[in-house]
């Protein structure tokens, strides 16, 4: 995968540095490099990247404030000599923050993490709108519709799908991984054990989930989410 990139930075020596690192980095494709947010906006509104590297005190206007008007899909790496502004940048949902003076190394790692955040989105995206899944089982993949699955129990290091159909279908896999990918609310984990389709519960009973005879349990670390998705469903 190759994330579009851009770097916004009013100090022309870290500006410069960071271009011969996003240059040298395989996956990245820099657009443009430049010395305020306003020099930016034009360009970025016409043709949006990916991920902006964005130092916080710039004058005029600010990283942290450019960064809340910035497009939904646009992702940051916040880059500064100032320690005290990392709560700031992650109240506007930065990906990471590097401080100054930025080694290649704490570059790369901050771009790898934002590599897998792009990756992890495209495939719940791609999950989500296609409304199925290829899984690993018995040395195959095996496709897997979301709209057939009731609910999902983690094994340790396995997870088993149980089908309408009534099939299951066992895949090496983690219940964490599982869960990130599903969308929700139509997909809750209900129990560090149990993912349930939300869409396919007929009963509650006595806060347990009921497919036939079985009944799912409801943790108290997922019991706040869980209770809401009832109560926006429930007359009463």
């Amino acid at each position: 995968m190759i994330i579009t990139c851009a770097i916004i930075d009013d100090e022309p020596l870290a500006a410069g540095l960071l271009e011969s690192y996003a240059q040298k980095t395989p996956y990245l494709e820099l657009k443009g490099v430049f010395n305020s947010a306003i020099q930016a906006m034009k360009m970025l509104r016409e043709n949006p990247v990916q991920l902006l590297f964005l130092d916080i005190q710039m004058p005029e206007l600010s990283g942290v404030e450019f960064a809340k008007i910035l497009p939904r899909e646009t992702k940051v790496i916040f880059t500064t000599a100032f320690p005290q502004y990392a709560i700031e940048g992650y109240k506007v949902s930065a990906l990471d923050y590097l401080l100054k003076p930025i080694s290649y190394e704490d570059f790369l790692k901050s771009t790898d993490k934002a590599l897998e955040w792009f990756v992890t989105t495209l495939k719940q995206d791609t999950c989500q709108r296609d409304r199925f899944m290829f899984v690993k089982s018995d040395y195959k993949l095996q496709r897997v519709c979301l709209d057939d699955i009731l609910y999902i129990e983690g094994l340790k290091d396995y997870v088993r799908f149980y089908l309408k159909s009534g099939e299951r279908v066992m895949s090496l896999m983690s219940m964490k991984k599982l869960d990130e990918y599903l969308p929700k609310p139509e997909f809750l984990r209900t129990h560090r054990s149990y993912i349930v389709h939300m869409t396919e519960v007929q009963m509650i009973d006595r806060f347990r989930i009921v497919f036939d005879d079985v009944y799912i349990p409801i943790s108290d670390n997922n019991k706040e989410e869980v209770q809401a998705y009832f109560d926006r469903h429930t007359l009463v």
